[in-house]
């Protein structure tokens, strides 16, 4: 049912539509008159006012087709790429990969999930067959922090569970669980004197917040929970006894719990150890994004799963290390899934994608919603 070519043309003319997380205008404009061609209600919340970003979330509705009683179901991906995305020239090779020409991203982070979302619509309108209502929700800044999706109206989102196309991995992972961020910002102040004639009289800061970091849990806490300082900013001539750092850290875990405490520990190592050297410290957190974690029985993982086997291959379960706009919506109370995509080397310019797999895609997005249709 699905058409190859086409199918291709269309993922290889949006990824030239420049669309650098935060400069999403181009590419909304483009995916809206693509919507309203195909005959779909679209809608927009306030996300650009709310983000600074170029465009609005984008909520997209198929109408049921002949199906009673089918649960509403929805797909995500984003509109935005990463850096280098401007001017990409796309290719598909010999061997079957799709590629950039070398010197940008390719663009399948998301825009693969977004053209098997119009092949899907399309196949479904030309063969008629029966479905329930669909809401296709498009998210701008996904690349920076889930942006769009954290200032999503939850008032236009209807659907009972849904997908988010936007993992890697071979056509058939579904990322049942993936865990909450917290943001840390980690302050540390000292007492300044001069390095050479008084360093007596100081309290380095650096050396302060050194001791703490050396404290504290970091890396693979366990198969749930993961820490990392990602900067350490301060200091300058090196005749002054430093007397202010800044660290930026993150935690993470699937279990909420877990995380807490992995927070408090390094906000104790930071006191603490500041107390003990006469300096001041403080943790500051932010919650980014929730986790979430669905047993292999819940519904949208089988019907998942059901799916996938009715295309010939085999579903497989996975917790993944990262965050997703499925995080988001799972926090919004609608039980979410991220479907694994194909693609490859992403957020890189080696990044490439079988076209097979954006053909699979396709067809996973078609199979998803006519069995939901005929089993509802």
């Amino acid at each position: 049912m699905i058409n190859r070519s086409r199918l291709i043309e269309e993922f290889m003319g949006l990824v030239q539509v420049d669309s650098e997380t935060g400069h999403e205008a181009a590419i909304s404009e483009v995916l809206k008159a693509k919507f309203a061609e195909l005959g779909l209600a679209l809608e927009e919340d306030e996300a650009a006012a709310a983000t600074g970003h170029g465009a609005n979330n984008l909520f997209a509705t198929l109408a049921a087709n002949g199906s009673n009683g089918t649960p509403i179901i929805f797909f995500t991906s984003h509109m935005d790429t990463v850096k280098p995305g401007n001017g990409i020239k796309p290719r598909l090779d010999e061997d079957g990969y799709l590629r950039s020409d070398g010197t940008t991203i390719l663009g399948s982070d998301d825009k693969a999930g977004l053209a098997a979302m119009f092949e899907a619509i399309r196949v479904l309108k030309e063969t008629g067959a029966k479905h329930g209502e669909v809401q296709f929700v498009i998210t701008v800044g996904e690349e920076s922090g889930l942006a769009g999706a954290r200032a999503l109206d939850r008032s236009k989102l209807r659907a009972e569970f849904g997908y988010a196309l936007d993992s890697n991995g071979e056509i058939g992972g579904i990322a049942t669980a993936a865990p909450a961020q917290s943001k840390l910002t980690i302050h540390v102040t000292g007492r300044s004197a001069h390095a050479g004639v008084n360093p007596e009289d100081g309290i380095s800061a650096i050396q302060v917040a050194s001791k703490a970091i050396a404290r504290m849990p970091l890396g693979r806490i366990d198969h749930e929970t993961t820490a990392n300082i990602g900067s350490f900013e301060g200091g300058g001539a090196t005749n002054v006894v430093c007397d202010y750092v800044k660290l930026l850290a993150e935690a993470r875990s699937i279990d909420g719990d877990k995380l807490k405490r992995q927070v408090e520990a390094m906000r104790s190592s930071v006191e603490q150890t500041a107390a003990e050297f006469g300096a001041s410290g403080k943790l500051e957190d932010l919650l980014l994004y929730p986790s979430y974690n669905h047993g292999d029985d819940s519904p949208v993982v089988q019907a998942a799963a059901e799916a996938i086997r009715s295309i010939g291959l085999t579903p497989r379960t996975f917790h993944s290390g990262g965050g997703s706009d499925a995080n988001i919506f799972n926090g919004l109370g609608v039980p979410t899934v991220n479907l694994a995509i194909g693609y490859e080397h992403i957020h890189t310019t080696k990044e490439q994608l079988k076209a097979d797999d954006l053909v699979r895609t396709a067809e996973l997005v078609t199979a998803i919603i006519t069995r939901t249709a005929a089993q509802g």
